[in-house]
């Protein structure tokens, strides 16, 4: 043996040395087995294989030339998309309804148009007339026909939007909203929205959920839609598309009134019938400090027909009533403004309850008792989305003070769904 190593050392070694000093010769796992006369993997001493982690770490790593190639590949992928600015027209265009956008709304074509565009710069180029439908003004809510030729403006995005790291504060209104959520998908979010919150930006609004939800646009800058809006003062199920297939679908459940919509409210007294339909017409009435929807005529300027189906679920005595709402149109302040028309305002409501001399049992608060309890809409990939929020904290108060059990049957769910 000695014959066949090269001595480096000046001095002669010992048979242990030499052994400590000659490098280790890995068994290929064909190979591996019992040696003659010994015991598996070894000699007769029979060692554990403790070489295994150790010729590991002494075994350069591969070399990976694609790791670089792989590297530029993840980061292009994750760095935001420039689709959206590129999109943007820098001068007056104009552009044609497609039959796909037929009967949408003005600010609803631009956001499927341009995903990007805040609802303030949306309501802004359409309050200053810049953006206009066959030569004419309108309204953002205005809707829009086929074959119908749309001026646009140059269009800008407020602040560019930068997918990546989010900030401390944009961190905490995720987490609100996760904490909001009550389903959630790919392509749609149901938030429990609650009392207080608005659901849009308005004079000396700071905080609102449309706001909310720049923390979750895409690579491709897209934010999450409103499908529909309830109440600031209104706590429930809000609808909320992810994706631009999912409003497209969503919103035309709407138009089409598929969506089924459930809400709680406590009201004075007992309506009679305990079950009904109230059909009136509405038109918006505005004064310097408010905006209210009053009972209006067929034919008044402004005026939409609302239909609503109410059912009585439990009384408190002869002094509050637990009913559910069924809307069947959309219109603003709906049912607010039909309870109060019958006699029965939502109790807290600052608007609409107007009941002199009433006084608000002790230990009530008094803010207004109107929950969207459930909503019910077909999915746009198919199938139910079925979401229910809970009572918030100032009904759940009143309920236990007054006994009403929130288990109970709701009737409503008989009403027609004309």
């Amino acid at each position: 043996m000695s014959r066949r190593i090269k001595r480096t050392d000046p001095k002669p070694r010992s048979r242990d040395e030499r052994k400590e000093s000659r490098p280790f010769k890995a068994r290929s796992a064909s190979k591996a087995g019992p040696r003659p006369g010994g015991k598996p993997g070894g000699k007769s001493g029979g060692k554990p294989p403790r070489f295994a982690g150790e010729r590991a770490e002494r075994r350069p790593p591969k070399a990976k030339p694609e790791r670089a190639k792989l590297e530029r590949t993840e980061l292009e992928r994750a760095a935001p998309e420039k689709s959206v600015e590129a999109l943007l027209p820098t001068k007056v265009q104009t552009v044609t309804v497609t039959a796909d956008e037929n009967n949408m709304r003005v600010d609803r074509f631009l956001e499927a148009r341009f995903p990007g565009l805040s609802f303030s710069h949306i309501q802004r180029v359409v309050r200053k007339g810049e953006l206009r439908v066959d030569g004419k003004r309108v309204d953002s809510k205005d809707r829009l026909e086929e074959g119908q030729s749309v001026r646009i403006p140059p269009l800008k995005l407020d602040a560019p939007k930068v997918v990546g790291e989010l900030s401390e504060a944009a961190q905490k209104t995720l987490k609100a909203l996760k904490e909001m959520t009550i389903y959630e998908d790919d392509d749609v979010l149901v938030l429990n929205k609650p009392a207080g919150l608005a659901v849009q930006g308005g004079s000396g609004m700071t905080r609102h959920i449309d706001q909310m939800l720049e923390v979750m646009r895409d690579s491709k800058g897209q934010k999450p839609r409103l499908v529909h809006r309830i109440d600031r003062e209104t706590s429930g199920c809000l609808l909320i598309a992810k994706t631009r297939f999912a409003a497209s679908h969503l919103t035309g459940a709407f138009r089409s009134r598929s969506a089924r919509k459930v809400y709680w409210a406590l009201v004075p007294g007992l309506p009679k019938p305990k079950q009904g339909r109230i059909s009136t017409f509405l038109a918006k009435e505005e004064s310097e400090d408010d905006t209210i929807m009053r009972i209006a005529q067929h034919g008044d300027e402004g005026a939409s027909h609302a239909v609503t189906y109410y059912a009585v679920v439990e009384t408190a005595g002869n002094k509050l009533t637990w009913v559910s709402l069924k809307p069947v149109t959309g219109r603003t302040h709906q049912l607010r403004a039909h309870m109060e028309h019958i006699g029965h305002p939502i109790v807290g409501d600052p608007k609409y309850f107007n009941i002199e001399n009433w006084q608000l049992p002790g230990g009530l608060q008094n803010r207004l008792h109107l929950l969207a309890r459930r909503i019910v809409i077909p999915h746009p990939r198919g199938g139910f989305i079925d979401a229910t929020a809970p009572l918030p904290p100032h009904m759940q108060q009143s309920w236990n003070l007054l006994g009403l059990d929130a288990s109970r049957f709701d009737p409503i769910e008989n009403a027609p769904e004309e």
